[in-house]
């Protein structure tokens, strides 16, 4: 049985990955083969004027901070393949800003020279404040635990530990609980170019006793907030027991206007690359109202779910969340969350489009990957204007279980709700043959989702399940679903359930064999 730890290591995801789904295609092969499934059936939909709700008083308020949000990528960026690395075309521009930033740095300082003591018990703010000025800078941390009531960190600025667990930037005991560990300076104005790298964030919740909420709602809470940031940067950083979020890559607020509408002022053109975190209280990382977002190379496990209600936890190791727009996600991995990867939005907000998934291996989380926009699944919610256009491939998910963080969630490798345009090539979904899934799917197809293609699987163990892949029908039934080269091995004893009312359904070489290995 595999079990990833919290310190594990996520630059053995892509070998791992590759390994587990016995692949020999060249990462190049694999991605243009997407790309034609993805353009095989998307289809683009005309939205009836039945489709917008009439808005609350709330959600008038809110649209005075909200602006038209658009599905498709007005700058036609793409995934780019060199050997066996993916990333987004945008990165070239993002690496040239990075030069821009290491030329336009006028000195280079030591946080202790500003009078910092990384004893674990002075409070470092005002020397850390001294240190960045107003920018143009790069703070070296040494070594130790520096204690801090928050830091807002300007324009022009690289921030650069001696490595995780030895450069620990810790909340100050006497922090409130909305207090934002690091973040950006001005969320007006907004700010460019800052890079964080090589440290860990300690948000200290142990500070708060035993209390049952540790965030205070909103953007606050987080270990790492970037907002109203354009090109930034978190590289190497380890983030602990955040009240909130580990990493949150946002806009000044999260915004409520409704779906088709999103908030002003999000973050674009942010990397971050072998980042990881365990005890958040809501999730690892998380977008919100923003565009080109990069995570790779990243694991977060073992969320305390203490965000929300005790049994209601949707704390994800990776959230796509409201509003975001034109997402990678490379050769990352999850543990023990309740969703490894979730694509989603709130009923009252637009949902994520436009994301990549290129490689995940997700481990023992209770739903692996979950695609989803909430309160637009039934006959008489109004049809989601906002989530369309996932591309996933190399997904492997391992033993997807039941959690205490959501007591009513059965536990599935895969869900898509609602959205329409995806198209997943290339998955392993392995089940424990021993586990009693109660007649519960191990693929769900549902909720009025639409134009979903699955290609090049394999699904195995899920002894106990009333199906591999279940196809929705019924008032919302889930259409225009191709099922191609699948191969359900020692797994349950239908493999593709279909249900009554769906329609353009495709299955081709759908196969079953009644064990793992060929006498």
């Amino acid at each position: 049985m595999m079990k990833l730890e919290k310190n594990h290591n996520p630059l053995l995801n892509a070998a791992w990955i590759d390994q587990l789904l016995d692949n020999r295609t060249p990462l190049e092969e694999i991605t243009y083969e997407t790309e034609r499934y993805f353009k095989a059936i998307k289809k683009d939909f005309a939205m009836s004027k039945y489709s917008r709700q009439k808005k609350t008083f709330v959600q008038h308020v809110w649209s005075l901070f909200s602006e038209k949000f658009t599905i498709e990528d007005e700058e036609g960026f793409k995934s780019v393949v060199s050997g066996n690395n993916l990333y987004p075309s945008w990165k070239e521009r993002l690496d040239r800003e990075y030069r821009k930033l290491e030329s336009t740095i006028l000195d280079r300082v030591v946080v202790t020279d500003y009078g910092a003591m990384g004893d674990g018990l002075t409070d470092n703010t005002a020397a850390f404040y001294r240190a960045f000025g107003k920018g143009a800078i790069e703070v070296k941390v040494p070594a130790g635990v520096y204690l801090v009531k928050g830091l807002r960190i300007p324009s022009w600025t690289r921030l650069v530990g001696a490595g995780k667990g030895k450069t620990i930037i810790k909340l100050h005991p006497d922090a409130p609980r909305r207090t934002r560990l690091l973040t950006n300076r001005n969320y007006i104005k907004g700010n460019r170019n800052i890079s964080v790298e090589q440290l860990t964030l300690d948000w200290n919740v142990e500070r708060l006793g035993n209390i049952e909420k540790t965030s205070t709602g909103n953007n606050y809470s987080s270990c790492l907030t970037y907002s109203n940031l354009t090109y930034g940067w978190v590289k190497n950083v380890e983030a602990l027991n955040p009240g909130l979020h580990c990493f949150d890559i946002t806009s000044p607020f999260y915004n409520y206007a409704g779906d088709g509408l999103r908030g002003k002022s999000g973050s674009q053109f942010v990397w971050l690359d072998g980042v990881n975190g365990s005890g958040f209280g809501d999730d690892g990382v998380t977008t919100h109202h923003s565009d080109y977002i990069f995570v790779s190379n990243s694991h977060f496990s073992d969320p305390s779910g203490r965000a929300h209600k005790q049994g209601v936890s949707n704390s994800n190791g990776f959230e796509i969340d409201d509003g975001s727009r034109h997402v990678w996600l490379v050769n990352n991995s999850s543990a023990r969350c309740f969703g490894g990867v979730e694509i989603k939005a709130h009923a009252e907000s637009s949902a994520a489009t436009g994301v990549h998934i290129s490689g995940h291996l997700s481990v023992h989380d209770n739903r692996s990957f979950n695609f989803r926009h909430i309160g637009h699944h039934k006959k008489e919610d109004p049809q989601s204007l906002s989530a369309f256009n996932i591309r996933a491939q190399k997904l492997v998910s391992i033993e997807p279980t039941e959690t205490a963080l959501y007591k009513s969630s059965s536990p599935r490798s895969l869900v898509v709700s609602g959205y329409r345009n995806v198209a997943i090539n290339r998955f392993l979904f392995i089940g424990d043959p021993n586990y009693d899934y109660k007649q519960k799917p191990a693929v769900a197809i549902q909720y009025r989702a639409e134009c979903v293609s699955l290609t090049n699987g394999v699904i195995e163990n899920f002894v106990t399940a009333n199906a591999d892949v279940s196809i929705a029908g019924g008032e919302q039934s889930a259409n225009s679903v191709r099922i191609k080269n699948l191969l359900s091995i020692a797994s349950a004893k239908e493999t593709v359930k279909v249900g009554a009312e769906s329609s353009l359904i495709h299955l081709e070489e759908v196969r079953k064999r009644s064990n793992l290995f060929y006498n």
